[in-house]
């Protein structure tokens, strides 16, 4: 092999724009004159050539007859028949070869870097046109080494795989391995003499343009030209001056030393009132404090707009930063070790909570990215009047015809006042609260926090007030909208890709949650909440609502018949709720009266909002409709007000399912059934929702439809006006659901973002121990894979096998063991259960809590124990009853089905576990012994 290293020199805009072509030579030897021709008049800089034919004796022959100034790289053919792999690079290009851990037997494989970092991963592929059954495993274990370790990536090559023809098992196998791995098909027609796209060109995180087929010249394969844009421009941050507070760890001691609190009784002849007065003395007192200890001061600061950004995650970032750039300035051992103490301290600070472990290290890896060049208080105020009129525009296309009549909850079970609490009380509700608050709230939540003994007198009286004289302060009830981009990639300048997340005070917090808690006990006393409702509900999570609605498909396809599921899509659901129909279905329904309904009433009362970025802010504006997002009570509002939805679906026999705002319903029939009976019911609910002020958006609402049958020409429903939304796949809470339930595309999806994960916390492998970084992949990568995996169970080895790939390569990343180690001792060695196991383990878990009343009532329903007609020895064995259905493949994938006959499976030890937790740890070692002790 030959190759230089010589710099590449960039234009002005510090790109570089690479020529590529992709050929298929059939002999490169006798056709030297057309290849450097050919390398010349396109003005290539780099050339990849399959089917070289060229063997080790063959190298001076290519030497003398290369195109001036080029060198190459040469993987000569293994057989005799075919192959070998060619690559030429003009001589102002930097490359380097690599080797690969292991060489696949089924294609030939040549890989390289290119360019300065970051680091393009370039590799050419030729596999034979013969069936190799190892190709897909190895094809995938190449994938898999590649993906952790660089973000930028260029496949290309002879595959000899029809993909014009993706009905073919071969086919359609490769390019959902390919689509997991986030890999996008740049090529599109025939490359190939017989109308056949062979010659295929993928990439990961690249700009492709100018992709050509030029007419066949070197053999029966047409050359495949394209531009590679190579972005080394260097990142430009913008700043400006913005007025921040400095907290340091002695400012909590200062602030106690200064702060004097205004003792004086209230006067009865201020125009406010004691609940306004009381809060304006404490934020008076504090800041006065603050301005003392930790003075506003001008700083340049970088714009962050990811809404969960605190005090905290900022300055490890920053600190982080200044430490990494002061080892990569000095390279000594002692800089390394404090970068590394740093990040350690990062995951070691947050192991307990894997949600803030997640946002911490994710805001430390993150690049910052800035949402508008340059932020002023006329953007932000056009930002604020486009939210504002989006929801007046959706409720002004809202027809009313009439108003939907309220049950009536008796006199004895109604909730009439909210009682005052203790200091104890306020106190561990404050010491339970997330830090995140305000930007106007006078004291930063953290330090708040670290100080509430001296002003907790003071924040009880005006709380207890608020309960008693049913007033919320108004301070409480304004809103700062901060908002971000919906997905990355969006244009910010449009609107309507941007999402307000709403930010209370923190005190209006606290006072929620005291509310909240007071309206829960009182809710559970009455049974009205839906049973099918599983948003924002204690013991209910979007994994027992997948659970419990697969199951119902499954059994419905087991017995023949055909399902629809529609998912209906709610346009800005939260924020055209109309408070008069709130407070009415709050007390008809909910059973609030006296006091406490006035409370409400006051809450929903002259509530504001304003738009604030980069330090600019909006005039604050008056919010007329909806419940406040961010707030602690808005999701169980929600909930109460959508309640008489659920009597429409049983008035016409239609299953359903909830989740906050998700609403999801699907209705068995077969082929010679009518739908009209579902057709009828989404016309009611579209009525009732236009009734109560919420709008179904029609053009968003997901249709699938499900077949008994193998074959996919089925049946298909008449829905009305919805029937022309009908897909194939759809995205059901985060989980995608294709129309034979193979769970394929979920599969593709996980795996995906999983490998994109494990690229970027490749990154810490230098940095964190194993112990900490084990904790890293499990926020990472563990809780993708375990997410909804319950719905996984009776999927294909193939499926099965892709995300099992995703975590051995996380274990190898984890352990740095080499790609040949067998990966059984290694995942061991980490105590993880594989990953069929832990589908296994999460259905035997989601089992116990129903055995025992700790999962949602939709959900014990579902598993019964075995009581036999007559005495049996196994009547004490605490076995469960399996269903005496004759069942087929699909229905054995149900939860009613599958998890008797996992649960009688186990030993009677695991099985009589007196707790939740010590069922777990039986459980895990059970798996952990029939995995690895086979």
């Amino acid at each position: 092999q030959v190759h230089q290293r010589i710099v590449i020199k960039t234009n002005h805009s510090g790109t570089q724009s690479t020529r590529f072509a992709l050929i298929n030579a059939r002999s490169v030897g006798n056709k030297s004159f057309i290849l450097k021709e050919f390398f010349q008049n396109n003005s290539l800089d780099v050339l990849c050539a399959t089917e070289s034919w060229i063997t080790h004796g063959d190298l001076a022959a290519i030497v003398e007859r290369l195109p001036p100034g080029c060198s190459f790289i040469n993987i000569p053919r293994a057989q005799r028949r075919g192959g070998g792999l060619l690559t030429l690079f003009k001589s102002d290009l930097i490359y380097t070869p690599i080797t690969p851990q292991s060489t696949p037997l089924s294609f030939e494989l040549s890989v390289f870097e290119l360019g300065r970092s970051p680091t393009l991963l370039c590799a050419l592929i030729y596999r034979p046109p013969q069936y190799n059954k190892d190709f897909l495993n190895e094809f995938a274990a190449f994938l898999a080494e590649v993906s952790c370790r660089y973000g930028k990536i260029l496949l290309l090559g002879d595959f000899n795989i029809h993909s014009c023809c993706p009905d073919k098992p071969l086919v359609r196998d490769s390019l959902d391995l390919i689509d997991s791995f986030s890999l996008s098909q740049r090529d599109s027609g025939p490359t190939h003499g017989h109308k056949h796209t062979l010659d295929l060109v993928f990439c990961h995180e690249l700009e492709i343009s100018d992709l050509g087929i030029l007419p066949a010249t070197f053999s029966d394969h047409s050359p495949v030209l394209f531009n590679l844009k190579l972005d080394y421009a260097p990142r430009i941050e913008c700043f400006r001056p913005s007025f921040s507070r400095i907290i340091r760890p002695n400012t909590a001691a200062d602030f106690a030393a200064v702060l004097t609190l205004n003792s004086a009784p209230y006067d009865s002849t201020d125009a406010s009132s004691v609940v306004e007065g009381s809060l304006r003395a404490l934020d008076s007192s504090c800041l006065a404090a603050m301005d003392i200890v930790a003075p506003l001061k001008s700083s340049r600061k970088k714009s962050k707009p990811d809404p969960w950004l605190n005090e905290q995650t900022r300055s490890l970032k920053q600190n982080c930063r200044r430490l990494e750039r002061k080892w990569i300035k000095d390279r000594l051992t002692v800089s390394f070790e404090a970068m590394r103490e740093a990040w350690s301290h990062i995951v070691t600070a947050n192991s307990n909570n894997q949600g803030v472990l997640y946002k911490t290290i994710n805001a430390v890896l993150s690049p910052v990215q800035k949402l508008f060049s340059s932020a002023s208080a006329d953007l932000c105020s056009q930002i604020l009047q486009f939210f504002l009129n989006k929801i007046t525009v959706i409720r002004a296309h809202i027809h009313q015809t009439n108003h939907v009549p309220d049950s009536f909850i008796p006199s004895h079970v109604q909730l009439q006042s909210f009682h005052p609490i203790s200091l104890p009380y306020l106190e561990k509700t404050v010491a339970a609260m997330k830090p995140p608050g305000s930007p106007d709230d006078v004291i930063p939540p953290r330090l708040l926090k670290e100080v509430f003994p001296l002003i907790s007198n003071t924040v009880q009286g005006i709380i207890n007030s608020s309960l008693t004289l049913a007033e919320v302060p108004r301070a409480f009830k304004h809103a700062v909208l901060q908002p971000i981009l919906k997905k990355p990639g969006l244009d910010p300048t449009d609107y309507s890709n941007l999402r307000p997340i709403s930010k209370l005070p923190f005190l209006s917090k606290v006072l929620e949650k005291i509310v909240y808690e007071q309206l829960l006990k009182h809710l559970n006393e009455i049974p009205v909440m839906d049973i099918c409702q599983s948003g924002f509900r204690k013991q209910h999570s979007t994994e027992t609502a997948h659970v419990r609605v697969f199951n119902d498909i499954f059994l419905a396809l087991d017995s023949g018949f055909h399902v629809v599921l529609v998912l209906l899509d709610l346009s800005a659901a939260f924020n055209t709720i109309d408070h008069d129909i709130l407070i009415t279905r709050l007390h008809t329904w909910a059973g609030i009266s006296g006091s406490a309904l006035d409370w409400f009433r006051s809450y929903f009362c002259n509530r504001s909002a304003s738009v604030m970025l980069d330090g600019c802010s909006s005039e604050s504006q008056p919010l007329r409709w909806g419940v406040p997002q961010g707030s602690i009570l808005g999701p169980l509002l929600f909930n109460l007000y959508i309640l008489p939805l659920g009597a429409i679906f049983r008035k016409h026999a239609v299953s359903y399912h909830l989740y906050a705002d998700n609403c999801q319903i699907y209705f068995s029939f077969k082929p010679t059934q009518s739908t009209k009976v579902l057709s009828d019911c989404i016309l009611e609910v579209k009525q009732w929702l236009a009734d109560n002020f919420l709008h179904l958006n029609d053009f968003k609402t997901d249709l699938i439809v499900f077949s008994p049958y193998s074959t996919m020409a089925t049946h298909q429903p008449d829905l009305n006006y919805l029937s022309p939304n009908v897909s194939s796949v759809i995205s059901n809470l985060g989980v995608k659901m294709d129309q034979a339930l193979k769970m394929d595309a979920q599969v593709n999806g996980t795996v995906k973002s999983c490998f994109y994960q494990l690229r970027r916390i490749s990154k810490l492998k230098h940095i964190l121990s194993v112990r900490l970084l084990k904790s890293v992949v499990h926020t990472f990568i563990t809780s993708r894979l375990d997410y909804s995996n319950s719905c996984l169970y009776g999927i294909s080895k193939a499926a099965l096998s892709r995300l099992q790939l995703v975590q051995n390569s996380a274990a190898r990343l984890l352990t740095g063991a080499d790609k040949r180690q067998h990966i059984s001792p290694i995942l061991k060695s980490l105590h993880w259960l594989p990953v069929q196991f832990r589908i296994n383990f999460k259905i035997m878990l989601l089992t116990y809590k129903s055995l025992n009343h700790q999962a949602p009532p939709y959900l014990c329903e579902l598993v019964h124990f075995y009581n036999p007609p007559r005495a049996l020895r196994s009547e004490d064995k605490l076995l469960l009853a399996v269903p005496n259905a004759r069942l087929k493949s699909r229905g054995e994938r149900a939860f009613s089905v599958c998890a008797p006959k996992l649960w009688n499976t186990l030993p009677l030890l695991v099985r009589q576990a007196p707790t939740a937790s010590i069922f777990k740890s039986r459980l895990k070692t059970h798996y952990f012994n029939l995995a690895y002790t086979t």
